[in-house]
């Protein structure tokens, strides 16, 4: 796709460590981006990349008829929404969120495609796939409620990615148990994703136009966090951290879905090869 006025308009809302990387991607596409910050520092970066920035900061009490939100989403056809929750902020993320659906119906967006997370699916010893965990209104998770709201809103099509744990530059895993003694879960399964593929398995989807989907994204291989997290620390010359005995499993996150709607071609499925990369 080249760029011209003619160029279908996305938004992507939080350019953060995966929206900002996403947008510029979007950008080389030939895509119209814009995209929001809550930092009034970012509103150059963004712009420097092509992007119509937008300072926007969420909250309960923002009208749809918002001048932020009109900015980012009037004349907009798709919404990327990666806006995670945040517990320490104390307020409900579906009270966030709420705003945001009312004005992509005021604005008439048309598509929405929602990040939501692996974190939804329970902690169990198999392989999970989408119809494990269901979006409803009456979820205890938020981030499913979220998932069903974006889902259900009429006049749009929505489709949900649950990314595993992200990893990439600025996220090495080598720190994320670092010196830790007798830790829980050592034969639990790893599930994570390089920001690489997050990006590539988003990207797929709008250019596909693939709408109506949830899917999960993941790293194919899965090694034991006894195996992998020790590895990853002393890559980064850390003291490698330490795992009780016990033999409890974990979940699996199973992404096959993904692979086969988009034919996407995960460029790090290796994860201990990965490393390299973070």
């Amino acid at each position: 796709m080249t760029s011209s006025s003619s160029s279908p308009t996305l938004a992507v809302l939080g350019c953060g460590w995966l929206g900002l990387p996403l947008a510029q991607a979007l950008v080389a596409a030939g895509y119209a981006v814009r995209g929001s910050t809550t930092s009034p520092d970012k509103l150059p970066t963004l712009a420097a990349a092509g992007i119509q920035p937008t300072l926007l900061q969420l909250t309960p009490e923002l009208s749809d008829d918002d001048p932020a939100l009109a900015a980012l989403l009037s004349g907009t056809e798709t919404l990327v929404l990666n806006v995670p929750p945040r517990a320490s902020s104390g307020i409900p993320y579906l009270a966030v969120l709420r705003p945001v659906a009312a004005a992509v119906q005021r604005h008439g967006v048309r598509q929405v495609l929602f990040v939501s997370s692996t974190g939804v699916y329970p902690d169990v010893n198999q392989p999970l796939t989408e119809a494990d965990a269901l979006a409803s209104a009456e979820a205890t998770s938020p981030l499913l409620q979220a998932e069903y709201l974006f889902a259900t809103l009429p006049g749009v099509r929505a489709t949900v990615v649950r990314m595993a744990g992200l990893i990439g530059p600025g996220r090495p895993p080598g720190r994320f148990l670092a010196g830790r003694q007798a830790v829980a879960q050592g034969s639990a399964p790893v599930n994570l994703i390089h920001l690489t593929d997050c990006v590539g398995t988003l990207l797929s989807i709008l250019q596909q136009q693939l709408w109506g989907f949830t899917l999960n994204a993941s790293a194919a291989q899965h090694p034991l966090r006894r195996e992998f997290y020790p590895v990853a620390a002393r890559f980064l010359g850390l003291e490698p951290p330490t795992f009780l005995p016990e033999e409890a499993g974990g979940k699996t996150i199973d992404s096959t879905q993904l692979r086969q709607l988009t034919g996407y071609s995960f460029q790090h499925d290796d994860l201990l090869a990965a490393l390299a990369y973070c």
